[in-house]
């Protein structure tokens, strides 16, 4: 399937904001597949996976979160957007809008990065069969790789402040080259990765009401040796906040799929459809 056969759709949360969407439809589909972004990226970087699916029997929506992108919504400055909105009200959306386009299949998610760390905001998660994380660990800073500290610290205590100092939300300059952030959810983040517990602190107070508990669903886990943010550790410790969920953490090397890096986004990029047959080979075995 060409990535240029998606359906641009716009769906509504249940707090009225306006979220836009690509919605791949594979002939004789036999699952849907939802894709959730990891923090700054828009859905159009996922087009090649979700066009990948498609090809093999899919229904596949990505989006746009709240204030990115397509579903920005008008200017950051003074947003009161925050990380719990993109799971609670965006993700849960998005979910109901995929059951809409494809009745019947089971529904199955991929999660980027952040893109797995909502999952029991969403009321509806139970709806979901399986999930495949791919790159999705803590942004605990002092258990990723010590080369790329340096990085990150920057980004919290330098970048950071200074963009918000000079647009009130965090632009792409001076390095970030993600989508634009609000602030809120830029300093809900930078608080979560500089504490080894990240948002369990809160889960009943930023993140109230939850169900963390009840994900029940079974999870693949798929990290990569040269990615410096989602480790063995990190992925670990995301996973122990679905204490309920049976899950598996898949280490990889990026020889193994005959490529020389993959780092935390590299998964997403055209030439990795051996990576894609496994999360396709996963999703898919939905019986």
């Amino acid at each position: 399937m060409k990535t240029e056969e998606a359906q641009t759709i716009q769906f509504e949360t249940s707090d009225g904001w306006q979220l836009s969407g690509s919605l791949y439809t594979g002939k004789n589909a036999t699952v849907a597949v939802l894709i959730s972004a990891g923090t700054g990226f828009p859905r159009r970087f996922y087009r090649h996976i979700a066009a990948y699916f498609a090809s093999r029997g899919a229904v596949v929506l990505t989006y746009d979160y709240r204030g990115i992108a397509d579903s920005r919504g008008g200017s950051l400055e003074n947003s009161s957007i925050d990380y719990p909105d993109w799971g609670r009200y965006d993700m849960t959306a998005a979910l109901d809008t995929l059951e809409a386009a494809a009745p019947n299949l089971p529904l199955t998610h991929l999660g980027h990065s952040v893109g797995g760390h909502f999952l029991g905001l969403m009321p509806n998660q139970h709806k979901i069969r399986r999930h495949a994380f791919v790159s999705i660990g803590t942004g605990y800073v002092w258990k990723h790789h010590w080369k790329n500290i340096p990085l990150e610290l920057y980004f919290w205590w330098g970048m950071g402040p200074y963009s918000l100092m000079r647009y009130n939300y965090i632009n792409a300059v001076a390095g970030w080259r993600g989508e634009a952030l609000p602030a809120n959810l830029f300093k809900t983040w930078r608080r979560w990765s500089h504490r080894r517990t990240y948002f369990k602190p809160e889960i009943n107070t930023l993140l109230a009401p939850q169900h963390y508990e009840k994900v029940t669903a079974p999870i693949h886990s798929w990290v990569f040796t040269d990615d410096p943010i989602a480790t063995p550790t990190t992925a670990k410790d995301l996973l122990s906040c679905y204490p309920n969920a049976p899950h598996e953490v898949i280490v990889r090397k990026p020889s193994e799929f005959g490529l020389k890096r993959i780092g935390h986004e590299g998964a997403f990029r055209l030439g990795r459809e051996a990576l894609w047959a496994e999360c396709w080979h996963w999703l898919a075995e939905t019986t």
